[in-house]
């Protein structure tokens, strides 16, 4: 491995390691280096439920959630071969948005809200498949143009849900979709969803490599271009899903963060995949501890510090010209 990326995945690394150091010092509860100690000697005080049972769950799930966006951003990116592909372009998170909101207005909460959101991401899923291979032809801008069309039909659909809500769910129908993790019930869905989808992608990426120059160039290669397509597709859009369904709507951790680490270690697909992976979670863990701690107790919806981040970042890449096609 080269230099350069080797010591990006060390520094990456690293900080990981420090935002979820930050994640479990911060916080609307002080707790003093005396009850840090009794922490980490095992005692079962209040502070370590604070600690334990609340900071250390959200800042996992956060990284988690963070982590998919990224890696779906990724393989989005490299599918359309497209720079503004991100994990939202194929309408998941609005069948996600559909389903969250219908469990809100129904006036049903906790497991079965995460149900209809996952239900509502994997019913978009089949929809934009199913439309894009109707006649069993596939090309990316068909994919990307009705993916387009799907989520402009879910956004009106949102649009109409919270014009009928009533009042007293309106807030929490609206914080949803800015993305918050404060109702997220365990880190360990999408940590599994992770887990699961890295090990299916990393055996790809030489061919993903191979697919940035064409599916020609790829199909001559020995690569099988039509499957790796539908597997590309497949993961991205369920690690969406799962993303969507923990945390809500979460903008530009997708769009911005592969292209970040792309300048960092370069466009191959066996390093670039990890890194943005782990380059989205941390960002998202980082971004979390600020939504609920800059105006505590009170808490920001975490969607809107990634957008007020992810926006001037963006615009600031495509000022030096580093928005190219992967």
């Amino acid at each position: 491995m080269p230099r350069r990326p080797r010591v990006a995945l060390v520094a990456l690394f690293f900080l990981t390691l420090a935002s979820l150091v930050f994640a479990l010092l911060s916080g609307a509860v002080a707790i003093t280096p005396y009850e840090w100690l009794e922490i980490l000697q095992g005692q079962p005080t209040l502070a370590a439920e604070v600690v334990w049972e609340l900071r250390l769950p959200r800042a996992l799930a956060g990284f988690a959630c963070g982590a998919l966006l990224a890696f779906a951003g990724t393989l989005m990116q490299a599918l359309l071969r497209n720079p503004l592909a991100d994990p939202y372009i194929l309408g998941v998170s609005g069948g996600a948005s559909i389903g969250a909101l219908a469990s809100i207005l129904l006036g049903l909460g906790g497991l079965a809200l995460d149900v209809f959101a996952f239900g509502g991401a994997l019913a978009a899923l089949l929809l934009v498949f199913g439309l894009a291979h109707g006649d069993g032809s596939w090309t990316q801008t068909r994919l990307l143009l009705t993916g387009v069309m799907v989520a402009a039909g879910c956004g009106a659909l949102v649009t109409l849900m919270l014009a009928i809500a009533p009042e007293a769910r309106l807030r929490g129908m609206l914080f949803w979709l800015m993305g918050d993790l404060a109702q997220t019930l365990s880190p360990f869905p999408p940590l599994i969803f992770l887990g699961v989808a890295l090990l299916l992608a990393l055996p790809f990426t030489r061919e993903l490599n191979l697919l940035g120059r064409g599916a020609e160039s790829a199909q001559t290669l020995g690569v099988n271009v039509r499957f790796l397509r539908r597997l590309v597709y497949f993961l991205a859009a369920l690690a969406t899903a799962a993303a969507v369904t923990s945390a809500g709507a979460i903008g530009f951790i997708g769009l911005v963060v592969p292209h970040l680490t792309r300048l960092a270690i370069g466009n191959d697909q066996r390093l670039l995949l990890p890194a943005a992976t782990l380059l989205g979670g941390t960002l998202l863990m980082a971004a979390d501890t600020l939504a609920r701690t800059l105006i505590a107790p009170e808490q920001l919806p975490v969607g809107v510090l990634t957008a007020l981040l992810g926006v001037p970042l963006f615009l600031f890449l495509l000022s030096r010209g580093k928005g190219r096609a992967p």
